[in-house]
């Protein structure tokens, strides 16, 4: 939920944008796309074939977290969009940010253990908090 509340805020920063193309325009719907699908895949339909949501996210965490590293590329790809001086605001933290959580993720897809996923979310969660607080709770 803080992972799409963020990325409206963040897609706040499209009004920089002068050129649109449909390019762009897919770019984003597909972006949008992509965070309902990791909300489908951690709240499914039925439950019926499974024990538990535990065991329904470990079947399906390699979908879950390359899905989920697919969505920090394109955060990098949006923030591109809205020009140099916006991807620059970010600093070095920020691309050192993308690659570790992409490799979190990609650790996360071969591991089914509970400690380093449960690691991974309170991480990912103190972290986003921070950034968010950090960089976007001061006005400009």
């Amino acid at each position: 939920m803080l992972m799409l509340v963020h990325f409206w805020w963040w897609e706040f920063g499209l009004f920089k944008v002068e050129s649109w193309t449909f390019g762009v325009y897919l770019f984003i719907i597909s972006y949008a796309i992509a965070l309902f699908l990791l909300c489908a895949l951690l709240f499914p339909d039925s439950m019926w074939d499974y024990r538990s949501y535990e065991e329904f996210f470990l079947a399906r965490r390699a979908w879950f977290f390359g899905l989920l590293a697919t969505t920090y590329l394109f955060e990098v790809v949006d923030t591109l969009l809205k020009g140099e001086a916006h991807f620059e605001r970010f600093g070095k933290e920020y691309m050192v940010r993308t690659v570790l959580f992409v490799t979190l993720c990609v650790v996360a897809m071969a591991t089914r253990n509970r400690v380093f996923h449960a690691a991974f979310v309170a991480f990912a969660l103190i972290y986003q908090i921070s950034w968010i607080w950090r960089l976007f709770d001061t006005p400009g």
